[in-house]
């Protein structure tokens, strides 16, 4: 071409075209024949808007853009949409850092973010872009809050939460250090009871577990963390009672045991602890409740931790066998856990058996193992193993163990029938606790009522706004509770005056359900017409990071089914496929003597040729670590794009490892494919020229005689060089085909793009030598190479293509073209490079006829100059040929 790669002006120029257009309205595929078409939902998990992109970002968005491009030219409709994911704390510990409104924190930040997006070149449907923080949308999440209230899916209850008592409020889990301390205030967090609002997740756990199966297009990886969260459990539940006739159920998966129970333990929080303990022991109990609300779960649940607890003085009956069993509180007992109190089998349970021991409580053996005989008094650690049941009165000779017939199976029966027990599941699941006592949430559209109790706002006074003329300190109560134009409402039901709940929504609760809106963004009337998100539905692709294997991705499944159950839904599970795509990281240095945050060094103030701390000259270390401002390696996507361009900036990341594995940040590496495009440029721009020197206006003409001779020399030198031309066009032709081919087979499978672009690169490569021989740049096998190159490499490089594809005379957009099919008779060549060996080691290739006989291709081989250099007069003992590929000789 006459103009040089300038990626600047080619993106700026093609974003504005594609923006003018209407390009990637998911709209402008709802004709009736688009509705014939198959559909495809292209999605990445939307982002909290921070403010400014990241290299991440950069992958997972590109990863997707690539995916729905490509099932675009192969004839889908495609339905490919972005959003922000807005509520949340950080967005108000900002504003209160600022001094502003987190509204306006918030909406600032997306708009930076969504003009770093579209500078991406990414195929995405901007008129169906939400904000979760926006009333048009929190609007709906309420109204589906409202959906499970109806159900009985939503209720209230007390729940223990991290108390600040200098700033007088509620923290979250990530507010609260290592030390259990106060992010801002430095206070020692407590733990108190408040009445909170939950959704009944475990109503589902059932169905979330089995329905795991279903999923065949997720990483095995995410859906074994999700069964083991969702933790199902078969066992039994026995009661155990106080002298005072106070029940103490227990779940236990080895009712098997129950005959060597010796103490019970209940969490310290347990409701019945206070009525449990005796005077003797009230001070002592009270200390150790008061140490334990101080520790956070991760410490209490911690293995290594020394076992601590109090005894409250009283004792249970143990009712297999009647024993008195005392009564401990520990805090590695966990109140939301099961039933908050345990059976502690000291024997056969190693945490148990720690805690008798330091404690001085009876250990009772029940399981003898085979060609031992243990005694509680002497054992150094708990058996957990297999053997015969012994001391266990109905159970003994049994064999210890879970099968059919086995001691588990008899326990069960042997409590069913004595009216002590059933057998029963649970499951480490529990309800999820949706209550935040912040403000930037979504309110929860409950009204308290005296005498009516909990009352649903009615739909038609949803959306419940967030007031904007409160005052964010981070210290107190949520500011919802001190403005009483806000709180104070008459009961829906009667009339009477109530109060608004003041609790905002988990923001989970948002990002469980933006998927279903993407599907009728623009309805005002519904959530979403059951009708569109039926058609849409289930995501086909999903892309986003393993950090949300569990919590989003179970929830959204959740509320799917949940959904599905009121009849809004007629599909059981949100994705059909998941891409866990793997982090971005960058040369990192640390310095290994400094324990304190500034360990880590920038990586700008680093000389790579000799990289010492810069403040104390110790030797630091070398290594790649993922993107983060506190390791100050990070690569900032604008600086990226302002060098390179975008299509530079996503063949890197494509190209640099599989979309599943981690990615090393290389600026060599970068440069490798600006240098790539900068050659598919001139590959096609010699083209053009080629083009225009043939015919058109830019055809030279030919004058004089001995112009003429030149011209009649020429055409003789065509026939003469015509079956060389021939057999470089059959060449040429081959790899165009088999490009497709592998190109086409690296998208179907696991979305190999670093592998489909290095065929994209052989495919140049092919052309560019193709094009060194004579008149090869004017046959049409030169052109459907040129042709083929851009169509394949339009959904990895959409600015490059489309330019590329309009300089060579095509009209329409290159992404609205469809995807090329190879054709198998062009891969079947005439000739093969055979590998010629000695003792195993390659020596050479020679070009042989490819349907040559086995025979044949050693005789070739023995014929060659390669043979004869390093065989010479030695002594061929054995020749082992492989076909199509090789030819071994083995000498003596």
């Amino acid at each position: 071409m006459a103009y040089p790669y300038d990626p600047a002006t080619v993106e700026a120029k093609w974003q504005q075209t594609w923006l003018d257009a209407g390009l990637d309205q998911t709209s402008l595929e709802q004709t009736s024949t688009d509705q014939k078409k198959p559909k495809f939902y292209a999605l990445s998990m939307f982002p909290y808007p921070s403010g400014s992109l990241h290299m991440g970002h950069v992958r997972n968005y590109t990863i997707t853009d690539v995916i729905a491009r490509w099932k675009r030219m192969q004839g889908y409709r495609i339905l490919h949409p972005m959003g922000w994911d807005a509520f949340g704390l950080p967005a108000e510990n900002a504003a209160i850092d600022r001094g502003v409104h987190p509204a306006q924190w918030t909406y600032q930040n997306i708009a930076q973010m969504k003009a770093q997006l579209q500078k991406l070149g990414l195929s995405l449907d901007w008129e169906r872009e939400v904000a979760t923080c926006a009333p048009d949308y929190y609007r709906w999440t309420q109204w589906i809050f409202l959906q499970m209230f109806q159900a009985g899916l939503a209720y209230q209850k007390e729940s223990a939460v991290n108390w600040d008592p200098i700033d007088h409020t509620v923290l979250a889990n990530e507010q609260v250090d290592a030390q259990g301390k106060s992010w801002r205030s430095g206070a020692k967090v407590e733990k108190r009871l408040l009445k909170q609002w939950f959704l009944k997740i475990t109503d589902y756990a059932e169905q979330l577990l089995q329905d795991l199966d279903k999923l065949t297009g997720w990483p095995d990886r995410v859906k074994t963390m999700q069964e083991n969260w969702i933790g199902k459990s078969t066992g039994a539940e026995v009661v155990f009672t106080t002298a005072t006739g106070a029940e103490l159920p227990v779940f236990t998966t080895r009712p098997d045991t129950l005959w060597g129970a010796t103490f019970m333990v209940l969490a310290p929080e347990h409701p019945l602890v206070e009525s449990l303990t005796t005077p003797a022991q009230e001070k002592l109990v009270t200390a150790y409740q008061i140490a334990a609300a101080a520790r956070s779960e991760v410490d209490r649940m911690a293995e290594d931790k020394e076992k601590t607890g109090v005894w409250t003085g009283s004792y249970a009956l143990n009712p297999v066998n009647g024993a008195q069993v005392p009564i401990w509180i520990a805090d590695y007992v966990l109140m939301g856990y099961g039933t908050g109190a345990i059976m502690a089998v000291p024997a056969h349970d190693q945490r148990d058996f720690e805690f008798a021991k330091k404690f001085g409580l009876e250990i009772k053996v029940v399981v003898q193992p085979p060609d031992q005989n243990l005694d509680g008094a002497t054992m150094d650690a708990a058996y957990a193993g297999t053997g015969v049941m012994v001391n266990s009165a109905a159970l003994d000779g049994a064999i210890a163990g879970k099968n059919p017939g086995q001691s588990v199976d008899l326990a069960v029966q042997w409590l069913e029938a004595n009216h002590k027990g059933k057998g029963t599941v649970t499951y480490r699941l529990r309800d999820w606790l949706i209550s935040r006592q912040r403000y930037w949430g979504a309110p929860i559209p409950i009204i308290h009522c005296p005498e009516c109790g909990a009352v649903p706002v009615t739909d038609a006074d949803l959306p419940v706004t967030l007031p904007e003329d409160i005052e964010l300190t981070g210290r107190g109560a949520s500011p919802l509770t001190q403005l009483a134009s806000w709180l104070n409402v008459p009961c829906p039901s009667c009339g009477t005056p109530a109060k608004r709940e003041t609790d905002t929504m988990d923001t989970f609760i948002d990002s469980s359900w933006y998927f279903l809106r993407f599907t009728d963004a623009q309805n005002h009337q519904r959530a979403f017409e059951p009708s569109q998100a039926n058609d849409w539905m289930p995501v086909d692709q999903y892309v986003g990071g393993i950090e949300h294997a569990i919590l989003h991705l179970l929830y959204s499944r959740f509320f799917t089914k949940v959904l599905r159950d009121r009849g809004l839904l007629n599909f059981d599970e949100p994705f059909q496929r998941l891409l866990t795509q793997g982090m971005v990281q960058g040369l990192t240095y640390l310095n290994p003597n400094r324990t304190d945050k500034d360990r880590w060094i920038p990586s700008h103030l680093v000389d790579p040729a000799n990289p010492v701390d810069p403040q104390t000259g110790e030797p630091l270390q070398r290594l790649y670590a993922t993107m983060s401002k506190s390791k100050g390696n990070g690569v900032a996507p604008e600086d990226v794009l302002a060098k390179y361009g975008a299509d530079t900036a996503r063949m890197f990341v494509l190209f640099k490892a599989p979309p599943e594995k981690d990615l090393e940040w290389d600026d060599a590496d970068v440069e490798g494919q600006f240098r790539f495009l900068h050659r598919v440029w001139r590959l096609v721009g010699d083209f053009v020229e080629a083009k225009e020197v043939q015919g058109g206006t830019g055809q030279k003409e030919v004058q004089g005689g001995t112009g003429r001779y030149r011209e009649v020399e020429e055409e003789e030198g065509k026939k003469e060089g015509k079956p060389e031309q021939e057999k470089q066009e059959k060449k040429l032709r081959a790899a165009i085909h088999r490009a497709i081919k592998e190109i086409s087979l690296d998208l179907e499978g696991d979305y190999q793009f670093n592998t489909a672009i290095s065929e994209l690169m052989k495919l140049s490569n092919a052309i560019a030598e193709a094009g060194n021989q004579p008149r090869m740049k004017t046959t049409a096998t030169y052109a459907e190479g040129i042709e083929t190159l851009i169509l394949l490499l339009a959904p990895f490089a959409p600015h490059i293509a489309e330019e590329l594809w309009q300089s060579i005379g095509k009209s329409g957009s290159v992404h609205f073209q469809p995807w090329l099919t190879w054709d198998e008779a062009a891969l079947v060549a005439d000739e093969i490079n055979l590998v010629i060996q000695v003792l195993g080691k390659t020596r050479g290739t020679i070009v042989v006829p490819a349907d040559s006989t086995k025979e044949e291709l050693e005789t070739y081989a023995k014929a060659s100059d390669i043979a004869q250099r390093h065989i010479g007069e030695k002594t061929i003992k054995k020749v082992i040929v492989v076909p199509g590929k090789l030819v071994n000789f083995v000498i003596a």
